[in-house]
């Protein structure tokens, strides 16, 4: 666990080391949960397993013991800063896939070109707050659409904050389950392993 300094804070990482790695996949935490959530788990076992290094962060909100989130231009500054300080050390001279769950997965597509991400992993992406989906206004979807990169989105087919669309560049895998993605963690482990496996084609020297 290395403890990284930001403008708002101390935030935390927590690296799992592949051996002789080709990239690596750098995840935030949800709004009110932490780096041990299920699926956050079960995404860097896959990743690990593929050949990917991974750190889990923590925000500085959840290292300084509050519950409640940042508002989103702090979410964002720190987490660019912990990438730069990543990329200074653990991960220097890798490829960085970025992504998160929920909050962490907004904050890495509203950050992936400042850090020059090679791709974003979404894992059950908030489209719109329960109950807004009839409200434009309401809608994150432009996060997301703003993704310039090859993008994986994770989601539970009963999730109340909604299903974004396939799009180019963008394939979405629906999977039994809500918000949790604790329904089908075989479906999620696949998921992830069959999109690191076609990143591993684009970004490997040896192309494999």
């Amino acid at each position: 666990m290395l403890e990284i300094a930001t403008t708002h804070g101390p935030g935390r990482a927590h690296h799992h080391p592949a051996p002789d790695p080709w990239a690596a996949l750098v995840l935030g935490h949800g709004a009110g949960g932490g780096v041990g959530a299920p699926d956050l788990q079960a995404a860097t076992a896959t990743a690990v397993g593929a050949g990917v290094s991974v750190v889990l962060t923590e925000q500085p909100y959840r290292v300084a013991g509050r519950r409640a989130p940042a508002p989103a231009r702090q979410l964002d500054t720190a987490w660019r800063e912990m990438l730069t300080a990543l990329r200074d050390g653990w991960l220097s001279g890798l490829p960085v896939l970025v992504g998160g769950r929920s909050s962490g997965a907004r904050v890495a597509c509203r950050t992936a070109d400042d850090v020059a991400a090679s791709g974003v992993l979404c894992l059950a992406f908030p489209v719109h707050p329960p109950g807004k989906g009839d409200d434009p206004s309401k809608s994150r979807l432009p996060e997301l659409d703003g993704v310039g990169v090859p993008t994986l989105v994770v989601q539970g087919e009963r999730d109340p904050f909604g299903m974004p669309p396939d799009a180019p560049g963008r394939a979405v895998v629906r999977l039994r389950g809500d918000h949790s993605l604790k329904g089908d963690m075989p479906g999620l482990r696949d998921a992830v392993g069959h999109w690191l496996d076609q990143r591993s084609r684009e970004l490997r020297p040896d192309g494999r």
